[in-house]
């Protein structure tokens, strides 16, 4: 039976982390499939939902009022949720009465909730979304809307980039190495199909594709894949970025891995209707692949570990797997209570840091949807910048 469980787990691992970014990146050399683009200025609304952004939200403001962007096809609508500090006032000085910008001073129902009441209120033909402590690039806007020339394109999903700091410690270092492997991937989606998702940080829907964002799930997900389950594509337009540090220490990147994996979980079960190939093909693996199996991994990673421990005395091989799994999570601890020291920065350290808090949070999160235990409130949790 410990062999049999061995190598079930093994399988299941090398599927998810090998086989599938490799069927991904093959799929879309063998079958791309292209979209139009132009230069096309769509009146845009920028939606933002805040809740306690004091410190980063004028220059959030500030920063969307200054892209390339035509200036009377610009809304920028920011929900402030029940904000107790002066996020509301700071909101309102970056403005510095720009009447492009409405500020809703709501009470506090959640983010979802915020994002509903503030895209009642955009004009724009799209919607694009962002965090507090997200900045776009000069011409973001431009490079979002250019692929919505092209009618089958519902959705496009930006570039969230970590911008660099010295004082990161190996977590973040971690995270960057992670995102470089996932853009690759991203691509690869989308020039074959679809993206899986949006990320929070930048992506534009069409308005009359979106739906009412429900509480308890991640929104980017939930309103990106909207447009997926109504026939059209969501693609990646890796030219459209949107810069953000990441967070600080490990535990604040813990607490963010687990209210995003927890929301995103949730969101699945809502979208569980996509994940049938008869009526999406390619995406629906993809969606099981990525959101679903990933986001599991540390039940098969842990079975793998107690297997090759119970088998480490029957041969070399099962030896050398409980050898080099116990190297990997001893090197991923001490990256974590080494903390944001020099050491923990070094490859070494830092990837098997994140890898380890990653399925971690993922632990907890499958706990968190199995309890039935929502997550639709958020703290953010920030370095000051």
């Amino acid at each position: 039976m410990s062999r049999l469980l061995f190598w079930a787990a093994a399988a299941l691992i090398s599927y998810t982390y090998a086989v599938f970014p490799a069927l991904v990146l093959a799929r879309a050399r063998l079958r791309p499939r292209g979209h139009q683009s132009a230069p096309i200025t769509p009146t845009i609304s920028v939606v933002i939902a805040a809740h306690e952004e004091e410190a980063v939200i004028a220059d959030k403001v500030e920063n969307l009022l200054g892209l390339d962007y035509p200036a009377d096809k610009l809304q920028v609508l920011i929900a402030s949720d029940g904000s107790t500090d002066g996020t509301v006032a700071a909101a309102r000085a970056g403005a510095a009465g720009d009447d492009r910008v409405e500020v809703l001073d709501l009470p506090r129902t959640g983010k979802a909730g915020a994002l509903n009441s503030a895209v009642e209120r955009a004009t724009g033909e799209l919607l694009v979304f962002s965090d507090a402590n997200s900045m776009f690039a000069p011409d973001a806007l431009r490079r979002l809307a250019a692929p919505f020339a092209d009618p089958s394109v519902g959705g496009v999903a930006g570039d969230q980039r970590y911008l660099p700091d010295s004082e990161d410690g190996g977590v973040a270092k971690g995270e960057r190495g992670y995102w470089d492997l996932d853009r690759a991937i991203k691509q690869a989606e989308s020039d074959a199909g679809n993206v899986i998702s949006a990320t929070g940080a930048i992506y534009a829907v069409r308005r009359s594709l979106f739906g009412p964002v429900p509480d308890g799930v991640t929104d980017d997900f939930a309103t990106s894949t909207a447009v997926i389950a109504q026939g059209r594509r969501l693609i990646f337009a890796p030219d459209a970025i949107a810069y953000e540090r990441v967070g600080g220490t490990a535990e604040i990147e813990y607490g963010r891995k687990v209210r995003v994996m927890t929301r995103g979980l949730n969101g699945v079960v809502l979208r569980r209707g996509l994940l049938d190939p008869r009526s999406h093909g390619f995406y629906a693996i993809q969606l099981l692949s990525h959101k679903v199996l990933r986001r599991l991994m540390a039940v098969p990673l842990l079975v793998l570990a107690a297997t090759a421990l119970r088998l480490a005395r029957r041969g070399p091989f099962y030896f050398l797997a409980a050898a080099a799994q116990s190297a990997v999570y001893g090197l991923g601890a001490a990256g974590l209570l080494l903390g944001r020291s020099a050491v923990s920065r070094h490859r070494v350290l830092a990837l098997p840091a994140y890898f380890c808090l990653v399925n971690l949070a993922s632990l907890q999160a499958a706990a968190n949807v199995v309890r039935r235990r929502p997550v639709d409130r958020w703290q953010p949790r920030r370095d000051a910048p």
